[in-house]
């Protein structure tokens, strides 16, 4: 019965681990608020951020300046 218990315990524990963010690039593109503001977290506290984070907004970043914008494509 200890087994089981501990068996569930661990596996419980090993599924609470660190989450993908839910900021695709593509969300990020078309909220540049969004971007501005992860910017500053990574610069601030990158480890607790989460490195894959910083590198999509630092993608959506240089999407938005170098022209693939939502806005650019409505015209």
């Amino acid at each position: 019965m200890n087994k089981v218990m501990l068996l569930a315990v661990a596996a419980t524990l090993a599924a609470c681990g660190r989450s993908q963010p839910s900021e695709t690039v593509e969300f990020l593109v078309a909220h540049p608020e969004r971007i501005k503001e992860i910017q500053r977290q990574c610069k601030e506290e990158r480890a607790k951020v989460g490195e894959e984070l910083c590198r999509r907004a630092a993608e959506a970043a240089n999407r938005r300046f170098f022209g693939d914008r939502p806005e650019q494509k409505s015209k």
